[in-house]
């Protein structure tokens, strides 16, 4: 028997639709019942890749390890990776078929799309027991709406029970929810059955007027008020939050300081998520050069567009603070494409990223860049054994690479792992390697490793999480939000299940399950 259907859809981008469907998957698999994510067009360039080499955004890889599965592009089919203001790289079932601007894809590259997505939801409705889906935006984008297929045309595809959600926080709580009803079909509309208003400060009982308001003039049940949790912790997808970066979740005395510039098209961030969780390290996101000081690490992140960031850095004057600061013993790190920029030359003559067939790098490296058509999308399990800021280490990691350049080195460095290098002088490393701090082993020995260079100290707490574990208490602490604060028993009519506490399954496969930092290779920081 098909899956049956739950769509989650919001009044706006960033309401909260992905936290949802993502506690509804936990909530779901908490039952003991077979769930999948599916989205049938993502925007983001916080991508992923999946066991089989697809790329995927990192809001349903979230949200399939919320539902206890094996992360698959068929949970979103459809990928748009902005390239800059006006254009996108698309990915459909993993791969790229190209860069499109905004007229050029609804005229020409969505043609057939919703036929992929409509191929990947029939796979995962056949394979499980319910489906919770999410829209993207609002589904009342009404000079968007003939060309829609991510929200109600998904619905009536799916046949899916809809909740809608709006965000309290931003204010307005009021007309997006009653606009956002009003400009839809009569017969789209039938099909929202709950709105849950999400990101509540305060008394919520100072809302209950509120409730009464928006079920009196729409006719449609307010679910529950979702309070704004402070503790809860998810990999973000499209940008970095701008509350609690920078904080220390654990101070201790003399934290380490590190730096990463915020680039206008940073990629994959959650890169560093995790330092944020050790004591005694500070995350900073650095917006303007004069911010930078003298930070104990310097990361150049991902990016989707490394010529055009890498020019934002020479117009904002990032290039001669981070030049003067490498020349004068500090330390930095290149992640893809900030890895790329630390080269001497970058060339793009077929035009993949930028119209620019040229440009110089910061010139810290004797390599070349060169961009080509074809991605290197692939999972990698190392080892890496190095000499970084004065210690050799040797630590396991589990990895990923997404990127379309290719690096030639004029000159032979010592290895960083199997893509990356340092430099002679044992501060400045590069690789391609996403995920690179994931692994608890890797990330203690190169904290212990740059604390010890920085004159300071850093020691691994007893009890220290690994990000596994880390993820998994969240997704049930954010199971529990909704399974205290909203009415599911309104929602078991239309769904026909139960949402009681079963016989959940186990986190499933080698991505998403193995919670031993150690795997494969013994940590030895020397």
């Amino acid at each position: 028997m098909p899956a049956k259907s739950l769509m989650i859809l919001g009044t706006a981008s960033g309401v909260g639709k992905s936290l949802v469907t993502a506690g509804f998957c936990r909530l779901l698999s908490d039952t003991g019942c077979r769930v999948a994510p599916f989205k049938a067009q993502n925007m983001s360039n916080n991508s992923w890749v999946t066991a089989e080499g697809g790329e995927m955004g990192r809001a349903q890889v979230v949200q399939a390890e919320c539902a206890r599965i094996e992360p698959h592009t068929d949970m979103n089919p459809v990928l748009l990776k902005p390239s800059t203001d006006q254009t996108s790289q698309v990915i459909v079932h993993g791969f790229s078929v190209g860069q499109f601007s905004a007229r050029e894809y609804f005229s020409e590259g969505q043609r057939g799309l919703f036929e992929k997505a409509k191929e990947s939801f029939n796979r995962l409705a056949e394979q499980n027991d319910f489906l919770v889906l999410e829209g993207a935006g609002s589904p009342a984008e009404v000079n968007l709406k003939s060309r829609d297929f991510v929200n109600m045309k998904t619905a009536e595809m799916a046949d899916a029970v809809c909740v809608l959600v709006a965000d309290i926080d931003r204010g307005g709580v009021f007309a997006s929810v009653i606009g956002t009803l009003d400009l839809l079909e009569p017969h789209e509309r039938a099909r929202i059955k709950g709105i849950i208003i999400n990101k509540f400060r305060g008394d919520v009982s100072l809302f209950d007027d509120g409730i009464k308001f928006i079920e009196e003039r729409t006719g449609v049940k307010v679910l529950g008020i979702l309070p704004y949790d402070h503790e809860l912790w998810m990999m973000e997808e499209d940008s970095v939050p701008v509350e609690n970066r920078g904080q220390v979740l654990n101070p201790v005395p003399n934290s380490l300081d590190i730096a990463v510039v915020y680039l206008p098209r940073i990629s994959n961030f959650t890169d560093f998520e995790v330092l944020r969780f050790e004591p005694g390290v500070r995350v900073r996101y650095l917006r303007r050069a004069e911010e930078m000081g003298s930070p104990d690490l310097l990361i150049l992140p991902g990016t989707k567009a490394t010529i055009a960031d890498l020019d934002y850095l020479k117009e904002k004057g990032f290039t001669g603070k981070i030049l003067d600061y490498a020349k004068g013993g500090g330390r930095v790190l290149g992640i893809c494409g900030g890895f790329q920029m630390l080269g001497e030359t970058i060339r793009d003559g077929q035009h993949q990223e930028s119209k620019t067939a040229e440009c110089p790098g910061l010139g810290l490296f004797k390599m070349t860049t060169e961009f080509f058509p074809e991605k290197v999308l692939k999972q990698v399990e190392s080892v890496i054994e190095t000499k970084i800021f004065g210690r050799k280490i040797k630590a396991p990691v589990r990895a990923y690479e997404i990127h379309m350049g290719r690096t030639e080195f004029q000159e032979k460095y010592p290895e960083f792992g199997p893509q990356g290098i340092v430099h002679s002088s044992g501060k400045i490393a590069g690789t391609y390697l996403h995920g690179l701090f994931d692994e608890t082993g890797f990330r203690h020995a190169f904290l212990q490793a740059l604390a010890a260079d920085c004159g300071k100290s850093f020691t691994p707490s007893s009890n220290a999480k690994s990000l596994e574990q880390i993820k998994q208490e969240n997704y049930d602490r954010l199971a529990a939000l909704l399974r205290k604060h909203l009415e599911l028993e309104f929602l078991e009519k239309f769904l026909g299940c139960q949402f009681k506490v079963g016989s959940p399954g186990s986190v499933l496969s080698a991505t998403i399950g193995r919670t031993d930092p150690s795997f494969g290779g013994k940590v030895q920081v020397l």
